[in-house]
């Protein structure tokens, strides 16, 4: 079909016209960053944190009485928690990811090296790996003799001299790329330079602080039991939770009545906890996007019937000069693609612009580039249902009727 006709038209309603290309451009451009902003929290609320997620319940308490013995105290609070029915493992440990608390340390491939090889999250506690539910990829698990007391090295001046350690394999990747590490040496938490043997590597273990995506994994465990932080882990089955839980709560506050339950839940109502807000901000972009393609719509809606009013003269003549249906059709669905790729153009250059913006001041990626056909498909396709309706009513108006309506 020769285009000249459609870009005459267009030429004398240059108003008209020139809406629905703004409307398309912003439109895109909006679009293409919401669905990119979206996908970017999804994978977020995605990252596989390594551990038994559903078989975890935690415990944090506060308030222990400044006259009781705080070693023997924990020592006696892991002991009532083994004991509960259907508990698999439990331990006290220095903290849980998404909750609140993060234990961070430098690493080292060297003594007092200047700039760190990396920022891991650091875990204590007794039986990690198989009370969080962790996958040894290489080497071993601690064994009992490795083990130090929380309280001998958190007192004041004490030499901490941790001598193995755990990794993660991200961490491991990162340290020895393309080399084992276990027997390696790093430094991260020892008093006096003193390095860690790496004993081990585990699958995934999620990072609890924020930062770059890439780092999520970066993880190392060490071998420290009796905590006496007031957070305690137990592994049991995903439908004995509930049971565990209550009866773990009990366990505790029967060791010590000066004592005061802070938190308590199952892992999983951690991490959907830490997420709520990655899922309210997903589901208001996606409001967004949804609104937008209504308006945008309802836009091209109203246009298009308003031109076919217009027109009904232009449209008789071509009907009664022969032109068919499927012709009268096209048209108005080419006119409209033409309107909407134009619009396209302009949407993904603003596309990118808001995209330059976002990353200046909220540090996030770049968009990738594919999210710019993928918005200019969905448009080009909304584009041509909207203007169907409108079109199909053209094509169905008999000659002999638009002629005598001129």
């Amino acid at each position: 079909m020769d285009i000249r006709p459609i870009l005459s038209t267009l030429a004398r309603h240059k108003t008209a016209a020139a809406l629905i290309v703004l409307e398309v451009a912003l439109s895109c451009a909006i679009i293409c960053n919401a669905v990119f902003l979206i996908s970017n929290r999804v994978d977020r609320m995605q990252r596989p944190t390594g551990m038994a997620d559903n078989e975890i319940v935690r415990i944090n308490i506060g308030g222990i009485g400044r006259n009781e013995n705080p070693d023997a105290l924990a020592k006696q609070d892991v002991a009532s928690l083994r004991a509960i029915p259907g508990v698999k493992f439990a331990n006290s440990i220095n903290h849980v990811p998404f909750d609140n608390s993060s234990w961070n340390s430098s690493i080292s491939l060297q003594p007092q090296q200047p700039m760190p090889n990396l920022s891991a999250s650091v875990y204590f506690g007794e039986g990690i790996v198989d009370t969080f539910g962790l996958r040894l990829v290489e080497g071993r698990d601690f064994t009992p003799d490795e083990y130090q007391n929380w309280t001998a090295l958190d007192e004041t001046g004490a030499t901490r001299n941790i001598p193995s350690v755990i990794l993660s394999r991200d961490v491991a990747n990162r340290l020895f790329p393309g080399e084992s590490a276990i027997g390696r040496n790093i430094y991260a938490w020892n008093s006096n330079d003193l390095p860690h043997r790496v004993v081990g590597v585990v699958d995934r273990l999620i990072r609890t602080s924020e930062g770059d995506p890439a780092e999520a994994g970066y993880t190392i465990i060490l071998p420290i039991r009796d905590l006496t932080h007031g957070r305690f882990v137990l592994r049991t089955d995903p439908q004995r939770r509930d049971e565990v839980l209550k009866a773990a709560v009990a366990a505790l506050e029967k060791n010590s009545s000066r004592r005061l339950i802070l938190r308590q839940g199952s892992f999983t109502d951690v991490i959907n906890d830490y997420y709520r807000q990655d899922r309210a901000m997903a589901w208001l972009l996606v409001a967004v996007i949804v609104s937008l393609l209504v308006v945008t719509a309802l836009g091209i809606v109203g246009l298009a019937s308003f031109w076919v009013q217009q027109r009904t003269k232009q449209i008789g003549i071509r009907r009664a000069l022969g032109a068919t249906r499927g012709q009268i059709l096209r048209y108005f669905q080419i006119e409209n693609f033409l309107l909407a790729s134009i619009g396209i153009v302009i949407g993904m250059v603003l596309a990118y612009a808001i995209n330059q913006m976002l990353m200046g001041r909220y540090e996030l990626p770049r968009l990738p580039l594919i999210y710019l056909p993928v918005g200019a498909a969905l448009l080009w396709l909304l584009g041509q249902v909207a203007v169907y309706g409108p079109a199909r009513k053209a094509a169905s108006v008999p000659p002999a009727v638009a002629t005598r309506s001129a």
